[in-house]
């Protein structure tokens, strides 16, 4: 235990060679993690217990993080009370949910992960075997005196009522001992049970009796079956799988009675100082272990813990059931992860543009993180008006403020090519002209045709290997990279490619927006330019009121112009019209 100049204890840790783990400290010169350099420098004494074997060890240094929470140690983050299932230390014992455990020889199940689970519980063995709900004293003597009357539990039939002698103590008990079997997972063992008891009633012609039990069996199997049932094999087992992420590792608890998940959590732990994931596992199993009191003597890992416990096997499992229990698990550990991920993605939005950009970051392999990110787009219809859309994205988000259009001025026909390279060419000439700051990506959406004319056209300038530069191919999303043939393909769940692929789709909708624009208006206003003595503030009157020259043509009469405009560029406008 390392405790800084004011005593307190700052990191606590564990080894079988304590005096070579704790030299390894102050021995090393250089740390790879800088919460150790610091750790280091902080300790001021150090203070150590000796203990019988690991597992001790483990459950000491738990039990200690727990009580000092010191700065430096991995920590559990979840600090919730969980409910238990108590069957009460009394005469005609009640079965209740508790949030406290307490040491009155009362017998607790749990705890729970989900209060609506404990509640099904409940009810399924409240319809089963009749427990009482009354505060009564039922003592021998109180119930001879007749000291109670029933209530409406045992009009209902959910009570036999023993308060009035009406169930004796030994078939209640029979009744507590069977709901404990369910409350053990033992839902094989109590169907057979009731079965039995279903055949020797119908045997002795006790048909209403074989009902009652028939109904309780066909419950019992109705709500075992929710369980999802692995193998009938598998009992009394642990399943643990592991994950991570830079600030963070995850393990998930599976438990397995008579062959069904009967229990499942997942934890998750803050790291500290760069601790390994043997080690953190070893510390879940730890905790887990205590926390739902499994006396599991078989546990499936996906790796070896850094843990022994004696009578207790790990299994890393290659195929059949128990593989199929660890893929279970492992599914729900990367859920939890993800979940978390999007709640705290939620509460920061910029600590989530921040992350995706370092994952394209390591995906394309950038020296730089891409801050300042640009994307090109052409735009034409054979050739005709063609326009390339240039958009902005600064920290993954749009900057639309940015986004810029351009109409082609040099290049005749369709050729996307040139269109690419007059664009990139102009953009960045521009930038340079007027000191504004370049991008940290530039992205083409095309293939390596337009790729390699972007490519040329930063060249001119001067740019070419000052920012990187990709193109993304529509079909198979793709990613190209200068003087690289082959294609980069990306998981099609990435994150760093959907931020390319919103890159793309957001150029493309500015660039084709900006085309049906200059389309539109060189359609509607085209025929009057060409008119010698129509000038702009004609067009306006015109195209406000009739909208099109197709409707002057056709449902315009020559007055209602001559009123409009005058006669003199009225009678220029009807000549040209009938051309």
């Amino acid at each position: 235990m390392y405790s800084d100049e004011n005593g307190i204890i700052i990191y606590i840790g564990k080894a079988k060679n304590l005096k070579k783990r704790v030299s390894s400290y102050f021995k090393k010169t250089t740390h790879d993690n800088l919460k150790t350099k610091i750790l280091v420098q902080k300790v001021r004494n150090i203070d150590y217990l000796v203990v019988e074997s690991g597992e001790d060890a483990l459950l000491l240094e738990n039990n200690l993080i727990k009580k000092y929470q010191p700065k430096y140690n991995i920590l559990l983050k979840d600090d919730k009370t969980y409910p238990w299932i108590a069957i009460k230390n009394e005469s005609f014992p009640r079965i209740q949910l508790s949030r406290r455990k307490v040491k009155n020889n009362s017998r607790y199940y749990g705890p729970y992960t989900s209060v609506s689970n404990v509640k099904c519980l409940l009810q399924l063995i409240c319809s089963l075997y009749p427990i009482r709900t009354c505060k009564y004293v039922l003592s021998q003597v109180n119930i001879k005196r007749k000291k109670f009357h029933v209530c409406l539990q045992y009009h209902i039939k959910k009570c036999l009522g023993p308060c009035i002698g009406m169930q004796t103590e030994k078939e209640y008990d029979e009744n507590i001992r069977l709901s404990e079997k369910i409350l053990k997972g033992k839902y094989r063992e109590v169907s057979r049970l009731l079965y039995q008891k279903m055949i020797n009633l119908a045997a002795e012609m006790q048909f209403e009796k074989a009902e009652i039990v028939r109904k309780q069996y066909v419950m019992l199997k109705d709500y075992s079956s929710k369980s999802i049932v692995v193998s009938q094999s598998l009992n009394n087992v642990d399943v643990y799988s592991f994950d991570e992420n830079a600030k963070s590792a995850y393990i998930n608890y599976l438990h397995i009675i008579d062959g069904a998940i009967v229990n499942g959590y997942t934890i998750e732990y803050k790291k500290k100082l760069d601790e390994s994931k043997e080690t953190i596992l070893a510390m879940g199993i730890t905790e887990l272990r205590l926390r739902f009191k499994s006396k599991a003597k078989e546990i499936i890992v996906p790796f070896y813990p850094e843990i022994e416990i004696d009578n207790l096997i790990f299994t890393i499992p290659k195929r059949g059931e128990k593989k199929k229990l660890l893929c279970l698990s492992e599914k729900n550990v990367k859920q939890y992860k993800l979940d978390q991920l999007n709640k705290a993605d939620k509460l920061n939005s910029e600590q989530r543009s921040i992350r995706i950009l370092k994952i394209l970051q390591n995906e394309l392999h950038l020296k730089k993180l891409p801050l300042h990110i640009e994307c090109f787009d052409n735009s034409n219809i054979q050739g005709v008006y063609p326009v390339s859309s240039c958009v902005v994205f600064k920290k993954a988000n749009p900057s639309k403020k940015d986004y810029r259009h351009f109409n082609i001025k040099t290049v005749n026909g369709p050729n996307d090519f040139r269109s690419m390279y007059e664009t990139v060419l102009r953009r960045y000439n521009r930038l340079i002209e007027e000191n504004q700051p370049l991008p940290d990506l530039i992205v083409i959406d095309g293939g390596k045709g337009q790729l390699h004319a972007s490519v040329d056209a930063l060249k001119e300038i001067g740019l070419y290997e000052q920012i990187p530069i990709i193109a993304i191919a529509k079909r198979l999303e793709e990613i190209y990279f200068p003087n690289d043939p082959l294609p980069l393909y990306l998981d099609k769940n990435s994150e760093g490619l959907k931020l390319i692929q919103y890159l793309r789709d957001e150029a493309h909708r500015f660039g084709i927006n900006f085309h049906r624009n200059q389309r539109s208006r060189n359609q509607l206003i085209s025929k009057l330019d060409s008119i010698k003595g129509i000038g702009v503030v004609t067009k306006e009157k015109l195209l406000r009121k009739y909208k099109s020259t197709k409707q002057i043509k056709e449902d315009v009469s020559q007055e209602e112009i001559i009123s409009l405009i005058g006669k003199k560029k009225a009678e220029r406008l009807l000549n040209h019209l009938s051309l």
